[in-house]
């Protein structure tokens, strides 16, 4: 693995509100997020916090987790509560696009990505544990996630993968012939190819990881994609994985019933199309925790977190 450099703090800027599980960045270096109470945000000013604005572009009657940008400036919203969303940014009109799949009410609706021609993927990280109980799913490991294609004029969408372990973050390869999907559960990246020889095909991109993957960003297509971990590797949990579901399920009872406090060590890291690792920054003993996402606006890193209730932003590397 690649050594670690040092995640840096510039600044944190507060929301008012409870985790901002994603960020993206719009082409003006806006950064767009959603709040645990609903409310879709658009931060512009970065560069000087004391000149930030704080702009609500809508309130969706659930819980927003990923986000895709659309070339019209409409948002894609995962709604965590069992929906795929869009948002009109200008007006805060919310339609829904889905609400089934494979003849189930969805559930735990994680990222999205949408390819040009108005084909949308979206992952769902469980269809045992909702949002809430995430914590419940890492440590039963229940391989319920699942990949999914809505394309373009379709109301239900197609199932491309099951069997995930908490299906998350989702990126276009550069050439867009490919999916990289983050296997929270699994801390892995896989490769789902869209065209070629191995079209509909799934492979491992990156595996053992440092930390848990989250949500992923690329911003230019030649740049890298960037993997929020939302924790590091915890051994224990390695080998619990090996055991029976029955034990898992006791365990994962038992999780639940525990009090969380995410960790204070954290990380990002960026990867190229052939999984190798581009920048690998961590913070020990961080005052921001559970970092749930990451993008580039400004020449800066934003961090989101399910756990917080602001943005970091923090240096960028150096290119490579």
């Amino acid at each position: 693995m690649h050594r670690p450099s040092d995640l840096v703090p510039v600044r944190y800027l507060s929301l008012g509100g409870l985790g901002p599980e994603d960020v993206v960045a719009d082409p003006q270096g806006r950064v767009l997020t959603g709040l645990a109470d609903g409310r879709i945000l658009r931060v512009d000013g970065l560069d000087d916090p004391a000149c930030a604005r704080v702009e609500e572009l809508a309130v969706i009657g659930g819980r927003p987790l990923g986000l895709e940008l659309l070339p019209d400036s409409d948002l894609l919203v995962c709604d965590a509560d069992g929906a795929l969303l869009r948002v009109d940014t200008r007006t805060g009109r919310t339609r829904v696009l889905v609400e089934w799949a494979a003849g189930e009410r969805l559930r735990f609706c994680s990222n999205v990505v949408a390819l040009p021609d108005g084909t949308v993927f979206f992952t769902v990280s469980s269809q045992v544990h909702p949002l809430h109980d995430w914590i419940g799913d890492l440590v039963e490991h229940t391989g319920t996630g699942r990949l999914l294609r809505l394309a373009p004029g379709e109301e239900e969408p197609e199932v491309l993968l099951e069997g995930l372990q908490f299906a998350n973050g989702l990126a276009l390869s550069a050439d867009g012939g490919a999916l990289v999907v983050a296997e929270t559960g699994a801390r892995r990246l896989t490769r789902y190819r869209l065209t070629g020889p191995g079209a509909g095909r799934a492979d491992t991109l990156v595996e053992d990881l440092p930390g848990f993957p989250d949500n992923l960003w690329r911003g230019a297509p030649d740049g890298p994609i960037w993997v929020a971990l939302a924790g590091p590797r915890v051994p224990p949990l390695d080998l619990l994985h090996r055991a029976s579901p029955g034990v898992r399920r006791r365990a994962a009872r038992l999780a639940l019933r525990a009090p969380f406090r995410p960790t204070g060590s954290v990380g990002v890291l960026a990867v190229d199309d052939e999984g190798r690792t581009v920048h690998h920054l961590t913070r020990r003993r961080s005052g921001f925790r559970m970092v749930t996402s990451v993008c580039e606006a400004r020449g800066r890193l934003v961090l989101g977190s399910l756990w917080e209730r602001g943005i970091a932003v923090c240096e960028a590397p150096a290119a490579k």
